[in-house]
C-alpha cells in the first residue's frame, strides 16, 4: 500500500514531466509530429526553454499547492498565488512567465482589481470553455481526497477561479471522479468506475451531454456501450485548447497505452496544446502507474523537481494528520 505522500507526489510529478515534454513542440501541428515524433525530453523549441521547463499547467498547480499545503482552502490566497506567478514569476522552473492563457491572465487581473471575490472572476460565458482550469484542477482533487471530502463543490468552485462556466466546472469534476478511482485502485478498469460515477453524479445537467463520447465511445461505461472496447480512434481526437477535446484527448492515451511514458509521448504526439493534453494525461498516468514508474532520466531532468516534491511532502503531512 503506497502512502499519500508517494500518491500526491506521483500524480504531481506526472503532470509536470507530461507538461515538460509537450512545451517544445506546444502548437506543432499533428502532421509534423507524424513525421518527426517526440521520443524523449528534450528542450528549446516553441518557447527557446532548457529541457525540462514546465509551462503554465504546472505553476499554476504549484501556486494552488503552496497554499492547500496547509490543510485548508483560502480561495483569495490560491488567487493571490496565481498573480505573484504573473508578476514575480514565482511558481516558474527558471523565474521567469513564458506562457499564460488569457482567460487565466484576465481572471487574475480581474482578481486584482476585485480581491473581495476571487470566486467571481472566471468567466461564465459557453466561449471561455478553454482547458485552463482542468490544467490546474489536481491539487484540489488530491486534497479533497487525501481530506476526506471528497466535494465536488470544492472543484467546481477551484475550476470557477478562473473558469466560471459549468462545462469547464463539469470538466474539472470528471477528471476528479477519475483520479479519486484511480487512487482507490490504480488499474485501467478504474477508470471506467470514476467515469461511471461521474456520468451518474452529473446526469441530470444539459451540460453532461457535451462529454457523452467520453463516457460512451472512450470510456465504454456500461450504461450507454456494451462491447468494451475504446470505439474512438486517433484521427477523431482533437488537441487544441478546448476543455472537451483535452479531457478525451488525455483519458484515450491513458486507456490505449500501458506504461507512463507510453502514454504521455501519446499525448504530446497529439500536437497542438501538446503541454496541457500531456499533463492532463500525466497526472492521470502517474495515479496509475505511480511513481516508479516515471523514466528516472525524465524526472532528473525536471526543473526544480526537488520543490515540487517538498510541496507534495509538505501537503501530504498537512491533509493526513488526524
Amino acid at each position: 500500500m503506497h502512502t499519500a505522500e508517494y500518491k500526491i507526489k506521483s500524480v504531481m510529478l506526472g503532470h509536470a514531466v507530461g507538461d515538460a515534454l509537450g512545451v517544445p513542440v506546444e502548437f506543432t501541428p499533428r502532421t509534423v509530429l507524424d513525421r518527426t515524433p517526440v521520443t524523449d525530453m528534450m528542450g528549446y523549441g516553441t518557447y527557446n526553454m532548457p529541457a525540462g521547463c514546465w509551462s503554465d499547467d504546472t505553476s499554476m498547480a504549484l501556486a494552488a499547492l503552496d497554499s492547500l499545503k496547509a490543510g485548508k482552502v483560502d480561495w483569495g490566497q490560491i488567487m493571490g498565488n496565481f498573480a505573484q506567478w504573473v508578476h514575480a514569476g514565482r511558481y516558474t522552473p527558471t523565474g521567469v512567465l513564458f506562457d499564460i492563457g488569457g482567460i487565466c491572465r484576465d481572471a487574475i487581473r480581474r482578481f486584482e482589481a476585485y480581491p473581495a471575490a476571487p470566486l467571481q472572476c472566471g468567466p461564465t460565458d459557453e466561449y471561455s470553455n478553454g482547458n485552463g482550469s482542468l490544467m490546474r484542477i489536481h491539487p484540489f482533487s488530491l486534497y479533497a481526497y487525501f481530506c476526506g471530502t471528497r466535494d465536488t463543490a470544492l472543484i467546481h468552485d477551484a475550476s470557477a477561479l478562473t473558469h466560471g462556466h459549468l462545462r469547464s466546472r463539469i470538466a474539472c469534476g470528471i477528471y476528479t471522479f477519475v483520479l479519486w478511482a484511480l487512487l482507490d485502485s490504480p488499474t485501467k478498469a478504474a477508470v471506467q468506475t470514476g467515469l461511471a460515477q461521474a456520468y451518474g453524479h452529473y446526469k441530470t445537467y444539459d451540460e453532461n451531454r457535451t462529454f457523452l463520447r467520453l463516457y460512451r465511445d472512450i470510456g465504454q461505461i456500461p450504461c450507454l456501450a456494451e462491447d468494451g472496447t475504446v470505439s474512438v480512434d486517433r484521427s477523431a481526437l482533437r488537441s487544441d485548447g478546448y476543455v472537451v477535446s483535452t479531457l478525451e484527448a488525455a483519458v484515450w492515451c491513458l486507456l490505449t497505452t500501458d506504461s507512463f511514458e507510453a502514454c504521455v509521448l501519446k499525448a504530446v504526439n497529439l500536437g497542438e496544446d501538446t503541454d496541457t493534453t500531456a499533463a492532463v494525461a500525466g497526472g492521470l498516468a502517474g495515479a496509475l502507474y505511480g511513481l516508479s514508474a516515471i523514466p528516472a532520466d525524465w524526472r532528473s531532468q525536471l526543473k526544480e523537481s526537488t520543490s515540487i516534491e517538498s510541496l507534495c511532502a509538505q501537503a501530504a503531512a498537512a491533509w493526513t494528520k488526524a
